[in-house]
C-alpha cells in the first residue's frame, strides 16, 4: 500500500531558503509536502529527479493577467517558466469594481497601459461582476495552471467613485476620498492582496488621454493606505516616476510617508534609464535609508534588461509611418513579405525613413521615439541573447558588413519570412552590458518583479524572467553570478513573503506542495513569437523553455516536459483576514 500520494526522488534541491543544495526524496500527501529526506516509503507516483534540480515553485509578484484569467486556463507565458503563484491587479488597471458604462473605459485604460487589444477584451470579458467582491467571486470559479491572487487597482476604484471627474482627473473631494477608501477596504475583506496605483505620466490611454489617477494627490493615496490597516500589512504598490527635472525625492518622500503611516510594505520601480543611469542607485540609497527608519520599502527590479521587441507581427517597428509601408500594413504578413521584397517598395520605405531615421515624422500619439533607435537594436535570433556583445549592435553590424544602418534593418526584418524579431534593450543596458543588474538583484532593499506576464502582447515578454535567472545568473553569465541557492530564494520565498505568503516558496514539511524539476544542464529560452490565440484572433507574444521536466501546483502535474499536461489545479487565493478587522 502507497504511504504518499507522489515521492520526487533523488534530486539536487534547492530549498528556497538560500541554503546549500542537497540531495534527497520529497514525499507529498493532500497537496502539502509530507517529509523531506530518505524516504523509503512508495507513492501512488514518483518521479525520478536524479540529476535533476528541484525547487518551489516561482511566485511572480508583477502579472497582469486580469483579463486572461477570465477566458484562458493558463497563465501563460509565465507557466511556462515554472511560475506556479501569480499576483494579478498591478500598476492600478483592472477591471473592478466596474459599472456597466465603466467598461469601455476600462478597457480603454488596459489596452493603452498594458499594449492588450481592446478587441480582445472586448470579446473576451464575460462581465460576470460589478464589486471588486463580484469580480474575486466570479475568479473562484476558475481552474487554473497556477494559484492566483488580486490587488485592488486605483483607476477604476476612482472611475466608480468619480465618474467623468476621474477622467478628467479632477481632485478629489474628502468624500470622494472616503468612499474610495471604503471601496478598497471592502477589497480587503474580501481577500484583496493590497492596492496599486500608477504615476507614471507616459502611461495613456489606447486614446492618449492621461490616466485617472496620475495626478493622485497625497491625501487620497494616504485615505486608502490607511483605510487598508486594519486588514494587516498588505502591498502597496505604485508604479512611480522617479524624474530627474525636478528631483526624485518629492515623489519619494510621498510614497515613504505612505509607507511609515500605514505600515504596509510600499513597492516601486527600480530601473536604469539612459538619460539619468545613476538615478536607480540615488533612489535605492534613499529605499535603503528609508528601510532604516522602519518604513518597509521596496524597489521592484528585473533579471535582464527591459526589451522592447520589434518586428512585422508585432505592435512596433522601425518603418511604420513610412507611407509606403503603411499602404501595405494590413496586408496578410505573407503578402506583405512579398510586398517589402520587390525593389520599387523597398526604395520607396527607405527613403520615406530616411538615412537616419528623421525621413517621414513619427506622429508621438501613436508610436514612441524610441521606435527609430535602430542603432541601439539586436537580431533577436532563435537562441535569444538578452546581454549580447556590442558587435552584434546594428550600428556595428551595418559597418561591418558595409550597408546602412536602415538598409539592414529592413533586410532583418525580412528574414524567417517576416517572423523575425530586433531586441532594443529600452532599461538597464547603459553599459552595454548587466553588471547594474547585478547589483540591484543583490541589495536587500529590491525584489524580483516587473515581468508582467499577460501584458504589452505587442512589444515585450519578460514574462519568461525566471528561466532567464536561473540559466543566465546562475550558469551561463561571464562576470558575477548568482548561486542556484539565491537566484531559487529570490524567485520562490522572497516574492512569496513580500505577497505574505507563508505556506510556500520553501520546500519543508507542511508546505504546499509547489515544485518545478529542471534539467539544469538543457535549460534554455526559445525566441518569442507572435501568437494569434487570444479571443477574436488577437495577437500577443509567447515564449517557450526547454529543460522543466516536470512543474508541480499543490501536488499535480501542470507540465511535463516542457508542456502542459491539462491539469488545473490552480485556485484564487484569498488573503485572511484579521479577526479584528
Amino acid at each position: 500500500m502507497s504511504a504518499y500520494d507522489l515521492i520526487i526522488r533523488g534530486g539536487t534541491i534547492a530549498d528556497g531558503t538560500g541554503g546549500e543544495l542537497r540531495e534527497a526524496d520529497i514525499a507529498v500527501q493532500d497537496g502539502r509536502i509530507a517529509a523531506v529526506g530518505e524516504i523509503p516509503a512508495k507513492g501512488v507516483e514518483e518521479i525520478d529527479a536524479r540529476h535533476m534540480l528541484v525547487t518551489p515553485g516561482f511566485v511572480d509578484l508583477h502579472t497582469h493577467y486580469d483579463a486572461q484569467v477570465t477566458w484562458d486556463s493558463h497563465f501563460s507565458p509565465s507557466t511556462n517558466h515554472g511560475v506556479t503563484t501569480v499576483l494579478l491587479g498591478n500598476c492600478g488597471v483592472g477591471f473592478a469594481p466596474c459599472k456597466p458604462d465603466m467598461r469601455e473605459e476600462m478597457i480603454n485604460v488596459m489596452e493603452g497601459v498594458e499594449d492588450i487589444p481592446g478587441i480582445v477584451m472586448a470579446e473576451g470579458l464575460p462581465w460576470n461582476w460589478t464589486t471588486f467582491p463580484d469580480y474575486l467571486d466570479a475568479l473562484a470559479q476558475r481552474h487554473m495552471d497556477a494559484d492566483f491572487a488580486v490587488a485592488v487597482p486605483h483607476i477604476p476604484v476612482r472611475v466608480w467613485v468619480m465618474g467623468q471627474r476621474a477622467i478628467d482627473r479632477e481632485p478629489a473631494t474628502t468624500r470622494d476620498m472616503a468612499r474610495m477608501a471604503a471601496i478598497v477596504a471592502e477589497g480587503m475583506a474580501a481577500g484583496a492582496f493590497g492596492f496599486s496605483t500608477t504615476r507614471v505620466i507616459g502611461h495613456r490611454t489606447a486614446g492618449g488621454q492621461q490616466l485617472p489617477v496620475t495626478t493622485a494627490s497625497e491625501d487620497e493615496l494616504m485615505h486608502i493606505a490607511l483605510a487598508m490597516k486594519p486588514y494587516g500589512k498588505a502591498l502597496f504598490m505604485s508604479a512611480s516616476e522617479f524624474d530627474t527635472t525636478h528631483g526624485f525625492s518629492g515623489e519619494f518622500n510621498l510614497l515613504q510617508r505612505v509607507a511609515q503611516a500605514s505600515g504596509h510594505t510600499v513597492t516601486f520601480p527600480l530601473l536604469q534609464y539612459n538619460e539619468a543611469p545613476d538615478r536607480w542607485h540615488q533612489i535605492a540609497e534613499y529605499a535603503r535609508a528609508a528601510r532604516a527608519g522602519g518604513a518597509d520599502m521596496l524597489g521592484q527590479v528585473v533579471g535582464r534588461p527591459v526589451g522592447v521587441l520589434m518586428g512585422l507581427q508585432l505592435t512596433l517597428h522601425p518603418f511604420r509611418g513610412c507611407p509606403s509601408y503603411d499602404a501595405i500594413d494590413a496586408l496578410p504578413l505573407p503578402q506583405r513579405v512579398a510586398a517589402m521584397r520587390q525593389p520599387d517598395t523597398r526604395a520607396a520605405i527607405l527613403r520615406e525613413y530616411g538615412p537616419d531615421g528623421k525621413g517621414t515624422r513619427l506622429d508621438p500619439a501613436k508610436y514612441p521615439a524610441f521606435m527609430r533607435f535602430i542603432h541601439l537594436c539586436y537580431p533577436m535570433g532563435a537562441d535569444p541573447d538578452y546581454s549580447p556583445p556590442e558587435s552584434r549592435r546594428l550600428d556595428n553590424l551595418a559597418a561591418a558588413r558595409g550597408v546602412t544602418l536602415p538598409e539592414l534593418a529592413y533586410d532583418l526584418l525580412l528574414e524567417e519570412e517576416g517572423q523575425a524579431i530586433l531586441y532594443f534593450p529600452a532599461r538597464n543596458f547603459t553599459a552595454y552590458n548587466l553588471d547594474v543588474v547585478h547589483q540591484m538583484l543583490t541589495r536587500d532593499d529590491t525584489v524580483l518583479g516587473l515581468g508582467d506576464g499577460g501584458a504589452h502582447c505587442g512589444a515585450i515578454c519578460d514574462g519568461s524572467m525566471q528561466t532567464y535567472m536561473l540559466s543566465y545568473w546562475t550558469r551561463d553569465r561571464v562576470g558575477d553570478r548568482l548561486s542556484i541557492p539565491q537566484a531559487v530564494e529570490m524567485m520562490t520565498r522572497h516574492t512569496a513573503r513580500v505577497m505574505g505568503l507563508n505556506d510556500r516558496g520553501v520546500i519543508a514539511p507542511g508546505m504546499k506542495a509547489d515544485f518545478n524539476i529542471i534539467d539544469y544542464d538543457r535549460l534554455a529560452l526559445r525566441s518569442p513569437r507572435a501568437s494569434f490565440d487570444l479571443p477574436a484572433g488577437g495577437r500577443r507574444l509567447t515564449q517557450d523553455a526547454v529543460g522543466y521536466a516536470a512543474t508541480i501546483v499543490s501536488g499535480v502535474a501542470t507540465h511535463r516536459n516542457d508542456a502542459p499536461t491539462g491539469n488545473l489545479p490552480g485556485r484564487l487565493l484569498r488573503r485572511a483576514v484579521p479577526h479584528n478587522a
